[in-house]
């Protein structure tokens, strides 16, 4: 997939997301298909900080500062180091779909970037800004089928 084709299907998904996450009852979005999974509230949260503390921040990072170490995140600590069960659902629906406007508009603005800057990642190796972005949309698909 091109650039501009990714942006795009992130854009898109953006619908899908607000399809199946608004207007869900306390019932269905605290449900759990197993003890061990995560309920609708969690994913949602998850969502959130993935789209604004994860995602985005290192393809920017991977555009703008390449050779700088890169800030660590820990999506699984964050369920409990940032309380997610305390949000309130529908707060966490409406600030992840804002932010998932705001990304698409940013990354509309970065098209002539150059996509193949290389961050090289202690662990995994040299990984471009491209690949970040499929990364991101790989992420939706994923959560499309939990």
């Amino acid at each position: 997939m091109t650039i501009t084709q990714i942006i795009n299907q992130l854009g898109n998904n953006q619908y899908i997301f607000k399809s199946l996450l608004v207007l869900k009852s306390k019932e269905e979005y605290l449900w759990r298909p197993q003890p061990e999974k995560w309920c609708l509230k969690e994913i949602v949260c998850h969502l959130l900080d993935e789209e604004r503390d994860d995602f985005r921040a290192r393809v920017k990072h991977t555009l703008e500062t390449p050779l700088l170490e890169m800030p660590s995140i820990n999506p699984e600590g964050w369920v409990l180091e940032r309380r997610y069960m305390s949000q309130n659902y529908d707060k966490q629906v409406h600030e992840f779909l804002e932010e998932r406007n705001h990304s698409i508009s940013w990354l509309h603005a970065q098209i002539n970037a150059n996509w193949n800057n290389v961050y090289q990642h202690p662990k995994l190796g040299p990984l471009s800004a491209k690949q970040f972005l499929a990364n991101w949309l790989a992420h939706d698909y994923l959560l499309f089928g939990k």
